[in-house]
C-alpha cells in the first residue's frame, strides 16, 4: 500500500479549455496503458475542447450543471448524479452550462488527443435531457 498526498490543484490549459476550468488529479493507472481520474470544476461557460481518448472516458457529474456532446450528435444536460461514458476515438466535449458551475469526475482510459475549441454555436445548442 502506498498512501499518497494530495497534489496541487492546477488550471486547466488554454490549448484545452475555454474558460476556467481547475483540476485535482486524483490517480494515475498503474498498469500498461494511461489512465487518470481527475475532479474537474468547470465556471458558467466553461469547456473542454474537442477530444477523444485511446480506450475511452467515464465522467460522474458530483456538482451543479454540465453539458456534453459528441461529434453529429445533440448537445445533452448533464445533471448531478449523471454519468455518461464515451468510448475510445469518439470526439467529444464537456463543460458547464452557460449560468451554472459543473463538478464532475472524469475517468479517462488511453491517451487523449486534442482538437479545435469547441464553437459558440455548437456550445449554445439547446441541449436534450
Amino acid at each position: 500500500m502506498e498512501k499518497q498526498s494530495p497534489r496541487p490543484t492546477a488550471k486547466g490549459p488554454t490549448d484545452w479549455f475555454t474558460g476556467d476550468v481547475f483540476i485535482d488529479l486524483v490517480a494515475t493507472g498503474h498498469g500498461g496503458e494511461s489512465m487518470s481520474v481527475g475532479k474537474v470544476r468547470f465556471t458558467p461557460g466553461a469547456r473542454t475542447a474537442w477530444h477523444s481518448h485511446g480506450t475511452g472516458q467515464t465522467l460522474h457529474v458530483m456538482e451543479g450543471e454540465g453539458r456534453v456532446q459528441s461529434r453529429g450528435e445533440a448537445v445533452v444536460r448533464l445533471l448531478a448524479g449523471d454519468t455518461v461514458f464515451t468510448p475510445g476515438g469518439e470526439w467529444h466535449w464537456h463543460g458547464a452550462a452557460p449560468d451554472r458551475y459543473m463538478m464532475h469526475i472524469a475517468v479517462s482510459e488511453g491517451d487523449a488527443d486534442w482538437g479545435e475549441h469547441v464553437s459558440d454555436a455548437d456550445y449554445q445548442a439547446d441541449p436534450a435531457d
